[in-house]
């Protein structure tokens, strides 16, 4: 798997194969950055990290001998796109799970058909199971972290100025779509709702092309709301692990707190809530979507013009959103 939210969303998966299979080595490959967050995951044996930002021939060889000298019995491709298909068919395993493609469905003794029915992405994953004979059965996304990590946690924290001893807002208002970025006088209207009207700490967490975007929300106010540095993957769990509730857009970070056990509420806009965010809604979590004629149009960018540009973002209120902040406060 490749993106950080991907990843997350099969925890569940690698739950449930250990259960079915107790004594077996289970290895799992994905992108060196997003596969981090599963360290200390007492149901995988490896994590084999690929880095994609590598692209030379030797590295690609090297990593597709790696494959084959493992000697898997059983490959399962939850990603299925050309490279992946590739890798799996590189070790040689004699029984080896992918999609159904035309192009790519070779490279598998068992290939999955998607039925076109809309499913959760933890439920997309299971359908690679039902040649195993294996049904649903967790659902809960989960990263395991160390008390140790925890603790590093807050003390970045308040070495940044934060003040650990109240309730903590995190809020991610970046995404790699700009499709999928909420307002940023929206995210300016909910900060100064919580400065407001609550005494919580708010702490605002950056993408990598984000500095604008943080910059304009901090001058908006000088106190109560810090930027956290850059952190890899892994430390941003810990920090939000820290947080009563997180709000964020739908991309990675929404996922890392919904699996680190906070109250995530997460604001969506071209993808669909109900392959995306497929958590439980009695432990806190809640999708903000609107739902318009276009939607979902699972676009990058808006095509509609003029005032109608970005209208599923823009009627997501600031008054909703700090409602659901409020309750979960």
């Amino acid at each position: 798997m490749k993106y950080i939210g991907d990843v997350v969303l099969t925890t569940p998966i690698i739950r449930t194969l250990r259960e079915a299979y107790p004594e077996t080595y289970i290895s799992y490959l994905g992108d060196a950055k997003a596969v981090s967050l599963l360290q200390n995951n007492p149901f995988l044996d490896e994590i084999i990290p690929f880095d994609f930002s590598k692209d030379s021939l030797p590295y690609q060889l090297k990593m597709y001998a790696l494959m084959y000298s493992k000697g898997f019995d059983l490959t399962i491709d939850l990603y299925s796109n050309p490279r992946s298909a590739l890798m799996t068919f590189a070790t040689r395993a004699t029984m080896r799970i992918g999609g159904d493609s035309k192009s790519r469905g070779k490279f598998y003794t068992h290939r999955i058909s998607d039925d076109g029915l809309l499913k959760s992405a933890i439920d997309y994953h299971y359908m690679s199971l039902k040649p195993l004979g294996i049904v649903p059965k967790h659902y809960k996304t989960e990263i395991f972290l160390t008390v140790e990590e925890r603790s590093d946690a807050k003390r970045l924290l308040q070495s940044i100025g934060v003040d650990v001893l109240k309730k903590i807002v995190a809020i991610h208002p970046g995404a790699t779509w700009p499709n999928k970025i909420w307002l940023k006088e929206h995210f300016a209207g909910l900060i100064k709702n919580i400065i407001e009207k609550t005494d919580c700490e708010i702490i605002l967490s950056p993408g990598p092309h984000d500095s604008e975007l943080m910059n304009y929300l901090k001058n908006q106010y000088t106190s109560r709301v810090t930027i956290l540095p850059m952190l890899p993957v892994r430390e941003l769990a810990s920090i939000l692990s820290q947080s009563t509730v997180f709000v964020s857009n739908d991309c990675g970070p929404m996922h890392i707190g919904v699996a680190v056990g906070t109250k995530t509420i997460g604001i969506f806009g071209p993808e669909p809530i109900e392959i995306w965010f497929p958590y439980d809604r009695n432990e806190g979590h809640l999708p903000m979507f609107k739902k318009l004629f276009c939607s979902p149009c699972r676009t990058t960018s808006c095509f509609r013009e003029g005032n109608e540009t970005m209208e599923c973002m823009k009627l997501i209120t600031v008054e909703e959103v700090f409602k659901a902040v409020r309750e979960r406060l």
